[in-house]
């Protein structure tokens, strides 16, 4: 025997088509998201993967720049076999490719929001969906900029141990105000927003509804689902998933943690349950490899957009 004609390995590179995968060893080859293929023609394509390698806003330990790299690592094995619990192959159905990382200009920090919403804004002119790895969660902000300029004000979904909507001088580059300025900006419509999983204090919520830790742990993912579902509506929304939602015993590689949190379980059936929103894209955020252990975080964080990838195939494969 001569070998096969199947194609192996390396698919991050070598593989032309947006459709399917190929065989991968998990513990080597070109890592990508998921495997999908490198590129920047999305003639074509549903969902664009990218890097946002930017912790500049953080107020407590930085590290999330390596996030994306972190995050690829981290999702090795979901390429490996068909979806769980959907029990199918995301990409028969959605052409998703990793477009690479946005490229910011080291020591120019007042530059990075315009060139991160320009990036973006190359996916949305592409035809695709961005799904943005992080970096801390400032990165929201400038991806959100783009999102309004294509949609209008959006629903948010908002993951997070921190409400992110503390006073902003509108300015100011920090992680845990740009909600604030989201909603000053009519970037957001707060009518149709909800954060779940916070477990720190606000005096202005900016209308926004707030499904703390307690009320997901006493209530079940069920009740959060359905509360999430009813807020948002039939709009369009975006999603963003800040790891630190998770409680540190979950999530120990991030920037800000907070104990108390969800379970990766909880997360993932709430993600799961999301599938009938008009979703614009999504981001996961404050993965900071240097804190992790065992890639705990970064598989955390990869499972994540990975379920939310087999939402959207899912909602193709239905209008199909």
């Amino acid at each position: 025997m001569t070998g096969s004609s199947e194609q192996k390995g390396d698919q991050g590179f070598r593989k032309a088509d947006p459709y399917g995968r190929w065989r991968e060893s998990t513990y080597s080859g070109a890592l990508s998201f998921l495997r999908r293929p490198y590129t920047r023609e999305l003639d074509g394509i549903d969902v664009a993967v990218t890097g946002i390698p930017f912790d500049l806003a953080t107020t407590y330990r930085p590290g999330a720049r390596l996030g994306p790299r972190g995050v690829r690592a981290g999702s090795v094995q979901l390429s490996e076999l068909n979806a769980f619990p959907f029990n199918f192959d995301p990409f028969e159905h959605l052409a998703v490719v990793d477009y690479g990382d946005c490229y910011l200009e080291v020591g120019y920090p007042e530059k990075m929001p315009p060139i991160i919403t320009a990036h973006i804004r190359e996916i949305l002119d592409g035809g695709a969906k961005p799904l943005s790895i992080g970096g801390d969660h400032f990165i929201t902000l400038p991806i959100l900029e783009a999102i309004a300029e294509k949609h209008g004000p959006v629903g948010l979904v908002h993951f997070d141990a921190h409400p992110d909507t503390w006073d902003d001088d509108g300015s100011e580059l920090n992680h845990g105000t740009m909600f604030t300025r989201a909603v000053a900006k009519g970037l957001v419509d707060p009518a149709r927003s909800v954060q779940i999983g916070i477990r720190t204090i606000t005096d202005d919520d900016r209308g926004i509804t707030i499904l703390d830790a307690p009320f997901v742990h006493n209530n079940g993912p069920a009740t959060v689902i359905e509360r999430t579902l009813e807020i948002v509506g039939s709009g369009k929304a975006y999603l963003t998933f800040d790891i630190d939602c998770l409680d540190p015993a979950f999530a120990p590689g991030t920037g800000t943690p907070v104990a108390g949190g969800l379970s990766s379980a909880q997360a993932l059936e709430i993600v799961r349950g999301l599938g009938s929103i008009d979703w614009t894209g999504m981001d996961i955020v404050e993965v900071a490899p240097p804190y992790d252990h065992a890639e705990i975080t970064s598989i955390a964080a990869a499972t994540i957009a990975h379920d939310w990838i087999c939402l959207e195939a899912l909602r193709k494969k239905a209008e199909a």
